[in-house]
């Protein structure tokens, strides 16, 4: 049964990451399986207004004020206009929010439910509990999954977070992993094959990998590419880095990414004089991720807190044995094989980064078959036929035992498979079990919220919005381009799939 879906979120292209990568690559498989998605989220700098990116998927910039790293400022209720107009133009019938972090995903749950829409939430992040920012995160989060026809988490200890900071159902809540184009993330290669079939004219010939020996003075490269932000771990990589040069003296670092620690990782290099060893490149854009990677053989992944790990994914992918912490829901992401756990301190993350250079050294490790391993676990396809299986359990297509696997029950709350009323007392019987005074409050922002619907649709009836005409769907036969490297918007000129949009570089 196709879907006319609205991904919202304040993250997306032109701005790289991995909730970015996300949206784009599961809308374009969604609409590969003949659904309707378009993207909304907040202008960027130079795109305002309808872009239109490969495979007809439609993106809305929504002008708005942006606060702190590309987050718009929580209204609540002025963003209801024009997701109720776009809504309508596009005859949506599910929205799908992203990140607990975004304004414009919880606002769009909120309205959506109003306008008696079908609503998912996908969680791509962890949070703690005891610091005031979690405590007021988490409480938002409560806000706007008590009203919510089901989650989606990237990992199941991403899974346990949520329901723990939202109070939610574990029912309700489904594991959906990430994945990763592999065909992107080739290693280096040494013989020609067969041309891939994704391949344009004048494109290289498809390579196999290589697999490079290395002797006892060899140099090894160890590649970092992460934002340079407390939560990434930086200050365990500044403090780790001098460490492991005077352990070994033919090993060099390549780091890639920005932020602002980016001034002490440099300070760090003056005090200790190791430019020469140190290679920092600054920020990248996503095509250019794999070119670095390539020139490593260890990935570092320091990370303090990380629900997923999409990054370590693809440096597997080249062909990079991976050294991270063992924090989140990293360990769920690639075998043992191909990783070596660190404990989230600087003296046992050194001791792992020393047993991986001794391993590589001993040629231990068979890096060269990471990457078909890699492309046989991780599939974009698999994500958007799992998520479309949600989109059917609450609309209703399975019963409550095909998608829940057991019966939910009837409840006052609750409707067709378990998925939530659009009644208004039932909805405010949920909002107000989230507090004392926390859900006094939030009754009283869906009351509002509904008198706003009211208002539009006799301000501004539905008559009088034109309804967008669909994306004309491609014949089957020219369907093979692949555009997994990233988004190309419709009307530019193309000489290979690799002319993307020119985005903000990752940091």
């Amino acid at each position: 049964m196709p879907y006319n879906i609205a991904m919202v979120c304040d993250f997306f292209f032109p701005q790289p990451g991995g909730v970015e990568s996300h949206i784009y690559q599961l809308s374009s498989k969604l609409i590969d399986r003949g659904h309707k998605a378009v993207v909304i989220t907040h202008a960027y700098k130079g795109r305002t207004g309808v872009r239109y990116l490969t495979n007809g998927l439609k993106v809305y910039h929504v002008p708005f004020f942006v606060v702190y790293r590309e987050t718009t400022f929580p209204t609540v209720f002025s963003f209801f206009p024009i997701f109720r107009n776009i809504c309508i133009r596009e005859n949506i019938e599910i929205v799908h929010g992203h990140a607990s972090l975004s304004s414009f995903c919880h606002e769009a749950i909120l309205h959506a439910r109003t306008m008696g829409l079908r609503t998912v939430f996908t969680d791509h992040s962890l949070f703690g509990f005891a610091d005031a920012a979690s405590i007021l995160t988490n409480k938002l989060l409560k806000f706007a999954l008590s009203d919510v026809d089901h989650v989606i988490c990237v990992s199941h200890t991403c899974k346990e977070n949520t329901v723990l900071r939202a109070s939610l159902d574990p029912l309700m809540v489904s594991v959906i992993p990430n994945a990763v184009v592999a065909d992107n993330f080739r290693p280096l290669a040494s013989t020609a094959s067969n041309l891939d079939a994704n391949t344009f004219p004048g494109e290289p010939k498809a390579l196999e990998p290589s697999h490079q020996r290395l002797g006892p003075n060899d140099t090894i490269t160890l590649v970092v590419i992460s934002r340079l932000f407390t939560n990434k771990g930086t200050d365990l990589l500044i403090a780790a880095i001098p460490r492991i040069l005077a352990d070994h003296p033919n090993v060099r670092f390549i780091i890639a990414g920005s932020g602002p620690k980016a001034i002490d990782l440099e300070q760090m290099l003056e005090r200790n004089v190791l430019q020469d060893r140190v290679e920092l490149l600054g920020p990248v854009r996503h095509e250019e991720v794999r070119d670095v990677m390539v020139r490593g053989h260890i990935y570092l992944h320091p990370s303090l807190t990380e629900a997923f790990g999409t990054v370590i994914v693809e440096a597997a992918s080249c062909g990079l044995y991976v050294v991270c912490t063992r924090v989140g829901g990293i360990p769920e992401v690639l075998p043992a094989h191909m990783t070596v756990f660190a404990k989230p301190e600087e003296d046992d993350f050194v001791a792992a980064t020393n047993r991986a250079i001794a391993a590589l050294r001993a040629n231990k490790v068979r890096t060269e078959k990471f990457h078909e391993q890699v492309k046989m676990m991780y599939s974009w396809t698999d994500v958007a036929e799992r998520t479309e299986r949600v989109y059917d359990g609450i609309s209703g297509v399975l019963s409550e035992e095909e998608f829940y696997g057991q019966p939910i029950g009837w409840s006052a709350t609750k409707g067709r498979s378990g998925a939530q009323s659009f009644a208004l007392i039932d909805r405010l019987k949920r909002y107000y079990g989230c507090g004392i005074w926390a859900g006094k409050l939030f009754c009283l922002c869906v009351v509002v919220d509904y008198l706003i619907f009211v208002f539009l649709e006799l301000w501004a009836p539905r008559a009088n919005i034109d309804i967008a005409r669909s994306w004309p769907k491609k014949p089957p036969a020219k369907a093979g381009i692949s555009n997994a490297d990233g988004p190309v918007e419709v009307g530019r000129r193309r000489s290979t799939r690799r002319d993307h949009w020119k985005g903000n570089p990752i940091g």
